[in-house]
């Protein structure tokens, strides 16, 4: 069985790492975009849990956002170390603490792809499924998760756009994405 690499903006294409907000799709097209190119897909907080052998948000109850940040820090340096040609959907705070952005970039076999959507699309996907996120589940209007994700988009946007790919995701469909995706990377 040959296995092909390609060459993105001079870096062996092993990895693709999914990053945006949450809502973004990131684990919906990762899972695609892997079908697609034939190669696993991972998502950055089931690996974590299986590490740590607990529920992400039973980590977050028990041990706090710190004692997590660590340990995804630690996770995706173990994932990029190991230079397995996979797809990766990480967390929509991964590239935002620690030093997690350098070690995306600073590897060469990783390709980051930020999934760009517009504040509006965010706020309508994500209100449609408040309840499944512990994070946003408490919001009682989408005025206000309006302005929660514009806070965040604020704060994490500076992150997200050093990207190796931004691609914007407005009104275009999965397949769309996976076609847009695979034939740029793959």
């Amino acid at each position: 069985n040959v296995i092909f690499l390609l060459t993105y903006k001079f870096k062996l294409v092993l990895m693709v790492f999914l990053m945006g907000y949450m809502g973004s799709g990131k684990s919906t097209l990762g899972k695609a975009i892997s079908n697609v190119a034939g190669i696993p897909f991972y998502d950055l907080d089931d690996l974590i849990a299986k590490d740590t052998d607990i529920s992400i948000s039973d980590f977050f109850k028990k041990h706090g956002e710190i004692a997590f940040r660590k340990k995804e820090t630690e996770v995706l340096k173990a994932l990029i170390e190991s230079n397995e040609r996979c797809v990766v959907a990480l967390g929509g705070g991964t590239p935002c603490y620690a030093n997690n952005l350098s070690l995306i970039k600073d590897s060469n076999s990783v390709t980051s792809v930020y999934l760009k959507l517009s504040l509006d699309a965010l706020v309508n996907r994500l209100w449609g499924n408040k309840i499944s996120r512990p994070l946003i589940s408490h919001i009682e209007s989408k005025q206000q998760l309006n302005d929660f994700v514009r806070k965040h988009l604020f704060e994490r946007s500076f992150y997200y756009n050093q990207a190796d790919v931004i691609l914007s995701c407005d009104a275009k469909t999965k397949s769309e994405l996976t076609k847009e995706i695979s034939t740029e990377l793959f």
